[in-house]
């Protein structure tokens, strides 16, 4: 029996239902395999696990026969496979906890597989949006915010810009089409601060009165 475990949302990555005029632009998540690589340091981890396996090798080569040496030196490498590979599972749970939205006036943020939380960023309070892009076309948009608005880095990892930590940077980590999305946001963005404001004032037969 399946079970969605964010069945009580009202709209998919929303805490509630978008107010009148709000549109949804875009909704996306990040790629698994990419999270994995970028914010878990997967080469470096299975690099790390190889050295030594080649280092134990190499060291017991004058020792004992080859295969002696490589059966000593193996245990090492099914570590690294084993470290990986829950590197691997928490990347994809990551990612598919995870919804990044972009509407006409904000950036929806719900993210967190133990913890779940969602940011809502209005465009009034991002001042600058940077892309970092791959030659797949994945890519991360970090959102520098202003003001006086402040993120835990640790309860926002690995959704933020990575070793920014004296003013966190949320960030849409490792999306596919990232360029086609930045687009989007910074259109949506400019659109946005670019609309006037429009004040209702009493009417001057009221004023009047008064």
């Amino acid at each position: 029996m399946s079970h969605d475990d964010f069945a009580f949302e009202p709209v998919k990555g929303l805490p509630e239902t978008p107010p009148e005029g709000e549109r949804i632009l875009w909704q996306g998540r990040p790629d698994w395999w990419h999270l994995s690589v970028e914010s878990l340091s997967l080469p470096w981890v299975a690099g790390y696990f190889v050295v030594l396996a080649v280092w134990r090798f190499v060291t017991l080569m004058d020792q004992m026969p080859f295969i002696g040496a490589f059966a000593a030196a193996s245990p090492l490498l099914i570590m690294g496979v084993v470290v990986c590979l829950m590197l691997m599972l928490v990347g994809y749970i990551q990612a598919r906890a995870t919804v990044y939205t972009i509407t006409n006036r904000r950036v929806a943020m719900r993210i967190g597989a133990a913890l779940t939380v969602t940011l809502n960023l209005p465009y009034t309070q991002v001042g600058r949006a940077d892309l970092k892009l791959w030659r797949s076309g994945t890519g991360t948009i970090a959102l520098d915010l202003m003001g006086e608005t402040q993120l835990s880095y640790l309860v926002c990892w690995p959704h933020v810009r990575p070793w920014v930590m004296r003013r966190t940077q949320p960030a849409l980590r490792c999306i596919p089409e990232a360029a086609k999305v930045a687009q989007m946001l910074a259109e949506a963005a400019e659109t946005r601060i670019a609309t006037p404001k429009i004040m209702r004032s009493a009417p001057a037969s009221a004023m009047a009165a008064e």
